[in-house]
């Protein structure tokens, strides 16, 4: 199975932009669906944003719709999170999570739906 590392987490000023990347190795990258996870102090993970096999479909959180997009890039067997409109309330711990042999359109938003996980990334938004 892949392995993930996650990278680009950081302090950021409310209204700014981050971008998050998860690097994954293996060759079988293009059969995993992606997901971006969060957690915060005291609080249970939630879904961020997931991406089906191919990239053709995507499911965000409503927290973060409109500000948030992810994407992936099967050549370079990495899947970005693009973070724009930052706000205090997204700061978390990021995690990176991947699901093995899905259909091609789905696309798990439980954290039991993944099977693989990155280290995570902390992000910091101040006010």
């Amino acid at each position: 199975q892949v392995q993930l590392v996650e990278s680009g987490g950081g302090l950021v000023q409310a209204g700014g932009s981050l971008r998050l990347s998860c690097a994954a190795s293996g060759r079988t990258f293009s059969r995993y669906a992606m997901g971006w996870f969060r957690q915060a102090p005291g609080k249970e993970r939630e879904f961020v944003a997931g991406i089906s096999l191919s990239g053709a479909s995507t499911r965000y959180a409503d927290s973060v719709k409109g500000r948030f997009t992810i994407s992936r890039d099967n050549a370079k067997n990495t899947v970005y999170l693009q973070m724009n409109s930052l706000k205090p309330e997204d700061t978390a711990v990021y995690y990176c999570a991947a699901r093995f042999l899905v259909s091609t359109t789905v696309i798990p938003t439980s954290p039991n739906g993944y099977s693989v996980w990155g280290q995570g990334t902390q992000v910091t938004v101040s006010s």
